[in-house]
């Protein structure tokens, strides 16, 4: 059996939960395991079991590891593939690579720039040469995809943290521990908890606390159509799921915000900005879009 017809392994790696797949697709997902993110060690080591189990098996092709970060990718770095300076406690430090298996293809990305791969191999990105993938849940990440390729050099895309003009008249200073009142501290699931003082969740559409929130994003997604120059964004996430009337209004905040500048005046905005085409699977699917690519990248060199 050559190596393109086995399976891949992906892991999603959130901040309560991972999810690890083995298959090569929406259409082809042949096992599924699902643990608790608890420390490191523990989690990690659990992962690894899944993957020498399936490696074991009948051998899996490469692996794709999606995670939360922020991370260090710069293979050259001494710390590459670990997890740098992250709110969530004992994971700084904590070193990805030890998922890897000798002799078989290994990617590490964050969770959204593999959700953003996954909708350009799966989803509704197809085709597309440029696009962006944004999450809003507990926080807020930002993958983007420029000629194909996942934007990236001093680190990877930390976009939801930019800061944008606020909602006049609202003063509240944010939750982000070190921004304050960035997008993420103004938008996210937990920046939302804190401010109302519980979660959002159930949280009535009239409540003006959206005013903010669509005024944040919008000013996000204005600033990533002028810098990044997507051909669609997507966004998804625990905080806009379910919610098709916060995607009418942020389709029309952001129109009026761009005001028909340059290309933008060429943008239906139902179809520019939607929901995910794999909905809340493109997480996983990301893990296991990034191992379809590091596979194929081998195959592309053995081949020359």
């Amino acid at each position: 059996m050559s190596a393109g017809e086995r399976p891949v392994a992906g892991i999603e790696l959130g901040g309560t939960k991972c999810i690890a797949l083995l298959g090569t697709g929406p259409d082809d997902v042949r096992d599924e395991i699902r643990i608790p993110t608890t420390t490191p060690e523990e989690t990690l080591g659990r992962l690894a079991d899944a993957l020498a189990g399936w490696s074991g098996g009948g051998g899996i092709s490469a692996i794709g590891v999606a995670s939360f970060g922020p991370l260090q990718l710069d293979p050259d770095a001494p710390d590459h593939g670990q997890i740098v300076r992250t709110p969530k406690p004992g994971w700084s430090g904590a070193d990805l690579t030890r998922l890897a298996i000798p002799d078989c293809p290994f990617a590490l990305d964050t969770d959204v720039t593999g959700a953003a791969l996954a909708e350009a191999r799966w989803g509704r990105a197809q085709g597309l040469t440029s696009h962006i993938y944004i999450t809003v849940g507990t926080g807020v990440g930002v993958g983007t995809i420029v000629n194909g390729r996942a934007v990236g050099g001093l680190g990877h895309s930390e976009a939801g943290h930019l800061r944008v003009g606020r909602l006049a008249g609202d003063s509240w200073p944010g939750a982000c521990p070190w921004h304050g009142d960035c997008v993420e501290g103004l938008t996210s699931g937990a920046a939302l908890a804190a401010r109302l003082g519980h979660s959002a969740e159930g949280l009535s559409e009239s409540n003006p606390v959206w005013d903010a929130v669509v005024h944040a994003l919008a000013g996000l997604m204005h600033n990533l159509v002028l810098t990044a120059t997507p051909q669609r964004i997507l966004i998804g996430g625990g905080v806009p799921s379910g919610k098709p009337w916060l995607l009418a209004r942020l389709q029309d905040a952001l129109g009026e915000s761009l005001a028909g500048y340059a290309h933008a005046a060429e943008l239906d905005m139902l179809q520019f900005l939607q929901v995910p085409g794999l909905g809340d699977r493109a997480g996983p699917m990301g893990a296991l879009a990034l191992a379809l690519q590091a596979r194929d990248k081998v195959s592309c060199r053995s081949a020359q």
